[in-house]
């Protein structure tokens, strides 16, 4: 067996690949329609999945984490992005309107309290939800942890990372003049909502292809070019939260309100070469959580697909299962 497996091999760690029994479009307000999916078992443990970005959007892959005939797994795609409408549109898209969305969803399909799943910003948006609603939160499962900092944003957009990935970092600076440098955020931030469609594309694909570059522990760093219509709606969003600071009230919010959490458990998964959400953020939330189970796994970067954090989270789904948490 090869020491360092392919990315691809993690689909070896998934259940079957299944298809939803249920799929709607459910209008949240404010002009938003939201993709919303059900699959697995009809009557099993509800677990909702919060995927990342902002932007990114849910995959089919993302069902395979749970066991279909256990789970009933929800999966959307947040405002904006995916199959919700109005596509790439930052309009009524704060935290807060992801956080009553997530709570619509729950009270349209019927569930009193569930399973919370999410990684990197799903992370950020399943500690905030369970922050906001503690007593629909059941369980928590999170991956890659992003606690939405001022820190975590120098890291990434600041020079940080690109003292690791010089040759990525280049190509990503490479369209800001000097003088915008000091706040690239900000800088891609004025292309990227310029109005002119093919100036916001160029820059959503290399804005995309930076972060995709730094995602696995297996990446030679190359910035690709993503199909321009969702690196259009994945940078847009992504820039117009982190522009906004997450929308939340203050720097460090999450980690200060700890406390109202305390007593939901959780499992924090973290690779310990994440460049993008590096495991300080996951250690320091564990210190501050401590019911929860934090596993770091070795030759792992920040994607879900990374072979060891998908083996792990689907064993800690599978643990859960069988457990009083899941059987509640």
């Amino acid at each position: 067996m090869d020491k360092y497996p392919d990315q691809k091999r993690a689909v070896q760690y998934l259940h079957p690949p299944i298809d939803p029994f249920d799929q709607r479009l459910l209008d949240v307000g404010d002009g938003h329609t939201l993709y919303v999916e059900q699959c697995g078992n009809p009557n099993g443990i509800p677990v909702v999945v919060l995927h990342g970005g902002p932007g990114g959007g849910c995959s089919p892959a993302m069902r395979r984490y749970f066991d279909p005939e256990v789970y009933r797994v929800v999966l959307f795609d947040q405002r904006g992005c995916g199959r919700s409408r109005p596509h790439a549109s930052v309009q009524d898209n704060t935290t807060w309107h992801l956080v009553a969305d997530i709570e619509l969803i729950r009270t349209t399909l019927g569930i009193d309290s569930w399973l919370v799943f999410g990684g990197s910003w799903g992370a950020t948006l399943a500690l905030i939800y369970a922050q906001t609603h503690p007593e629909r939160a059941r369980h928590l499962i999170l991956r890659g942890v992003f606690l939405m900092t001022q820190a975590e944003l120098d890291w990434f957009y600041g020079g940080g990372a690109g003292r690791f990935w010089p040759e990525s970092w280049a190509r990503f600076v490479a369209p800001i003049p000097e003088d915008e440098r000091h706040d690239l955020i900000g800088a891609y931030h004025r292309r990227l909502f310029s109005g002119n469609l093919a100036e916001e594309t160029k820059l959503a694909r290399l804005w995309a292809g930076w972060e995709n570059a730094l995602a696995s522990v297996h990446s030679n760093g190359t910035i690709g070019d993503a199909p321009g219509d969702y690196a259009r709606s994945f940078a847009r969003l992504e820039n117009h939260y982190f522009q906004n600071a997450g929308f939340l009230e203050f720097d460090g919010q999450i980690l200060a309100n700890m406390d109202r959490i305390a007593h939901i458990p959780g499992v924090i998964v973290q690779g310990r070469y994440d460049m993008i959400c590096p495991p300080v953020s996951a250690w320091s939330l564990a210190k501050a959580w401590p019911g929860s189970d934090y596993r770091l796994v070795r030759n792992a970067g920040h994607a879900l697909s990374e072979p060891g954090i998908s083996a792990e989270l689907v064993r800690i789904m599978d643990d859960i299962a069988h457990s009083k948490v899941g059987a509640a």
